[in-house]
């Protein structure tokens, strides 16, 4: 065999990874050159770690075994090194046993960083390699009294067998993945993760590097906003030029600041940053925020400079905000924190907010403070380089001061990793979300995104249960209900006002937007006091048919209309049913959270209880519409990943990868490069592997065989012909169906040889009569697989009738996705047609659903046309296309969104 080359190993295993307290280490395999330092980390190993990991004292590493132990094939024998700076702080490795598909894994963590989570990410990552290396099970010997390392190994959820003998625990456990190791690994991600952003809104102190007494300057403005709002901790200002800076003590570099660090501020222009840089490194800053500009979003040397700046550090342990970032806000009345530009904030509330642009978000910090929309956190990211949404849904999900999450979004990072949690989070908390750049993308946000279609990204905010709105201002009105107001039961609303005609205005909107009438709308007249406009609200929300109110009001000339508006706010908090029917109202046309209909707390911000107004009926109707869609999704079951039964995914995978093994060859021949088109045979065999079974057919080429073929599989039967061009029009032109006699057999072999040219045609046994369905996979390179489903026809294509999941389903997706077409009413018998089975699409669905994880070569498929009816569901046709897997950005290991190559 020949010797691999020592430097030689994937770059995709080099990976930046959270740690358990929020920091960041580099993972990469060791190579030979790193020998110095592993001695090094070796001599800073306390007596008894080197005791627990060598089972012997071992106080220096003899060169023969640092040679060794530093120079690897990374197949047989593999090794991580965990960097932080430029120091190994963990080692972890495997090394094959003998021509097994066993290796024995060991790893050891400096003293001062155990506890950190080190062990369980080097676990994860070697585990990873190991299996791309064709290894399937780990074995190591564990002192019985290393109670730390066992730790590791039992908790990481794997099936672990013991052995103990003579003091040594010998441990034995399979590495491929399994849902309680995947759940041990994300519940792991989310608690680092989520650390990570609370050492950045929650830090002890902060320091304003360019702080400056010019009032122009940005760090001017950052320095006052932060002593404005009263910081809970020491701020440092940094300007070598002056002693103080708006009356605090400025240090000339942030090395010279006494004191820890924990947050730094970083306003100087772009091309000081990398000396900054070098110091806030050396300080063992926590936190970077980057506010300056002229990063990512000038172009190639910029990106090239903010890719150096995040790399650097993350090496050193650091997570970053920016660059171009506007900042942070954290209004928790202990923290007090307001690193940003913004001159108006909002006050204290249970609503976090994240968003990307920097102008956009002063913009939007003034809306919110003028709705009356408290905040729990704000985070402004800009070119979100490091610290992204999907870090903030990660907090928000165990955060207790936040309650509801708001997202502006110009690019998904990871958006696969996204809708995993987006979808866990908005069990417990709504997400709203305005997704802006359909069409373009700013240069620095598209460098660190993904383009993901407009049919993926619907798909994903459905799925993960995300309320998508089309505006800021939807998005306020949403966020102001679903912050003050309970979720509705059900969608039956009522209308009560004191104007007939703006009662009617707010019934149709409410119709409008699917919801449903509860009895017509109750007009107390023009003349009614507040007490007799209180009663009707009173009654309209006792009675049990009604899930949700609207009122209306337009104030009369005789009394003032902040008597009524007492008079409902008071009306509501005596109702016990004000607790679990929503109001919202169009309050002399007021927008936001009026002082009279505001509940308010002990610091005078509106609470729960408080009655949002907004400026007309329908855009009341349209805020109590999606509470209600979001009710409905949270509430329904949360459905199970299910693998049907019958699968062979080792089949499906060795017939792919014969297929793609003759298209090398060809490739070498001169061949095309790219996807290729599975043949025939080699679909029904995939699908089969899967439980898919087409309609058997046989592929003739005169009229003779064409008859014998039809006698064999029974009449009746359907030919077509085998010219893509016209075998799939949706017209059927290359179609004949319900060939019931031989005469009909040649006469329709006589007609597809006419309309293609071509000998060849199917002749299949009919399936039953139904409606005629098709299921596809649409790869997404970046953001994974979407099944679709949707009814065939010529309308049901020219209105792109389909609907679409991502990849994994569970049995609730499955049975939604089938029943989410327009056009799916015709499989319920609409029209008077027996209703399918829909139970036999919904295991179609799944069983695509599963060769699309388990056989990521599948770049595209449609399973079509499948005839449902009450019968079952009938495949008659399929088609495949593989070639290389894409990129799984949310499988794998724990890491860090990689920063992409080219910056």
């Amino acid at each position: 065999m020949a010797a691999h080359d020592p430097f030689d190993y994937p770059r995709r295993w080099e990976a930046d990874v959270v740690l358990a307290d929020g920091g960041t280490v580099h993972l990469r395999p060791i190579v030979p050159s790193d020998g110095e330092s592993l001695r090094a980390f070796h001599g800073r190993l306390s007596s008894r770690t080197r005791y627990l990991r060598y089972f012997g004292p071992y106080p220096r590493i003899p060169d023969r075994d640092l040679r060794r132990f530093s120079t690897v094939d990374h197949h047989s024998r593999v090794a991580f090194v965990a960097l932080l700076g430029d120091d190994i702080v963990a080692v972890g490795r495997y090394e094959r046993l003998a021509e097994s598909d066993s290796a024995e894994v060991a790893f050891v963590v400096e003293d001062a960083h155990q506890g950190r989570g080190l062990g369980s990410i080097l676990l994860e990552h070697l585990a990873a390699a190991a299996r791309e290396r064709g290894l399937r099970r780990f074995e190591a010997e564990v002192l019985a009294d290393n109670a730390q390392m066992v730790r590791v190994f039992r908790d990481a959820g794997y099936q672990v067998s013991r052995a103990f003998d003579e003091g040594v625990l010998h441990l034995e456990f399979a590495i491929d993945p399994t849902e309680a190791s995947m759940a041990v690994a994300w519940a792991r991600e989310q608690a680092a993760e989520a650390r990570s952003v609370h050492n950045l809104l929650h830090p002890r102190s902060v320091a304003v590097i360019g702080a400056s007494t010019d009032h122009t300057k940005i760090g001017y403005a950052v320095l006052g906003n932060l002593l404005a709002a009263d910081f809970a901790g020491p701020v440092f200002p940094v300007n070598a030029e002056h002693r103080s800076v708006r009356g605090v003590r400025a240090y000339p570099t942030v090395l010279d600041i006494p004191d820890p660090v924990d947050l730094a501020v970083v306003t100087v222009p772009a091309a000081s940053v990398d000396e900054v840089m070098d110091a806030c490194l050396a300080k063992g800053v926590k936190t970077l925020m980057v506010v300056t500009s002229g990063f990512g979003e000038t172009g190639p040397d910029g990106r090239g400079a903010e890719r150096r700046l995040v790399d650097e550090a993350r090496a050193h342990g650091m997570r970053v905000v920016g660059p171009n970032a506007l900042g942070v806000v954290n209004l928790d009345p202990a923290v007090r924190l307001n690193a940003t530009l913004a001159p108006t904030l909002p006050g204290p509330g249970r609503t976090g907010f994240f968003c990307q642009s920097g102008a956009l978000g002063t913009a939007i910090l003034a809306d919110a403070a003028a709705r009356g929309l408290g905040l729990s956190t704000f985070v402004s990211a800009g070119n979100r380089a490091d610290v992204s949404g999907n870090d903030l849904l990660q907090y928000w999900q165990t955060d207790p001061n936040t309650d509801v999450v708001l997202l502006y979004l110009e690019s998904f990072g990871n958006p696969r990793k996204f809708a995993r949690l987006a979808r866990r989070l908005g069990r417990n908390k709504p997400v709203v979300a305005v997704k802006s750049g359909r069409n373009t993308v700013l240069p620095a946000l598209a460098a660190t995104g993904v383009a993901v279609d407009e049919a993926s990204v619907q798909a994903l905010f459905e799925q993960a249960g995300v309320i998508r709105v089309e505006s800021i201002a939807q998005l306020f009105d949403t966020a102001l209900l679903l912050a003050h107001q309970p979720l509705p039961p059900g969608e039956r609303v009522a209308v009560v006002g004191n104007s007939s005609a703006i009662g009617l205005l707010a019934a149709d909107a409410a119709l409008a937007q699917g919801l449903a009438l509860a009895g017509e709308p109750v007009d107390v007249g023009a003349q009614a006091g507040p007490d007799h406009f209180a009663a009707a609200v009173a009654d309209a929300l006792r009675r049990e048919d009604v899930d949700s109110l609207i009122v209306v009001f337009v104030p009369p000339l005789a009394i003032p209309g902040t008597a009524y508006a007492r008079a409902l706010r008071e009306a509501a908090a005596g109702l016990a049913e004000a607790g679990t029917k929503p109001i919202v109202s169009t309050f002399l046309a007021a927008e936001g959270i009026p002082a009279e209909l505001a509940v308010t707390g002990p610091d005078g911000a509106p609470t729960r209880g408080s009655i949002p107004s907004y400026p007309s009926p329908e855009r009341a109707a349209l805020a109590l519409a999606r509470a209600t869609g979001y009710a409905r999704w949270r509430s329904a079951p949360l459905g199970s990943f299910v693998r049907p039964d019958g699968l062979d995914p080792a089949g499906a995978a060795g017939v792919v990868a014969a297929a793609l093994s003759e298209a090398e060859l060809s490739q070498k021949d001169g061949g095309e490069r790219g996807e290729i088109d599975l043949t025939d045979d080699q679909v029904v065999r995939v699908l089969s592997c899967y439980g898919i079974h087409i309609m058997p057919f046989r592929v003739v080429s005169d009229s003779d065989s064409a008859v014998a073929a039809s006698l064999e599989l029974g009449l009746p039967v359907a030919m077509k012909t085998a010219s893509k061009q016209f075998r799939h029009r949706s017209e059927l032109i290359g179609v004949r169906l319900d060939l019931a006699g031989e005469d009909a057999v040649r006469a329709a072999y006589a007609d597809l040889r006419a309309v293609s040219g071509m000998d060849e045609v199917y002749v299949q046994r009919m399936a039953p009569k139904g409606n005629s369905c098709t299921i596809g996979l649409q790869d997404d390179p970046s953001f994974g697989t979407l099944v679709s489903f949707g009814l065939s026809g010529l309308i049901s294509d020219l209105l792109g009738d389909r609907a679409y999941r991502a990849v994994p389903l569970t049995d609730a997706d499955a049975a939604s996705l089938v029943r989410a077409p327009k056009a799916a009413p015709l499989l319920v018998g609409y029209g008077g047609g027996e209703p399918a089975d829909l139970a036999a699409l919904e295991q179609l669905v799944l069983r695509v659903a599963a060769l699309a994880e388990d056989v990521p070569e599948v770049r595209s498929l449609a399973v079509a046309p499948i005839l449902a009816s009450a019968e079952g569901a009938f495949v008659t046709g399929g088609r495949i296309t593989v070639g290389p897997p894409p990129s799984r950005h949310d499988s794998g290991p724990r890491r860090l969104r990689p920063i992409p190559d080219g910056f």
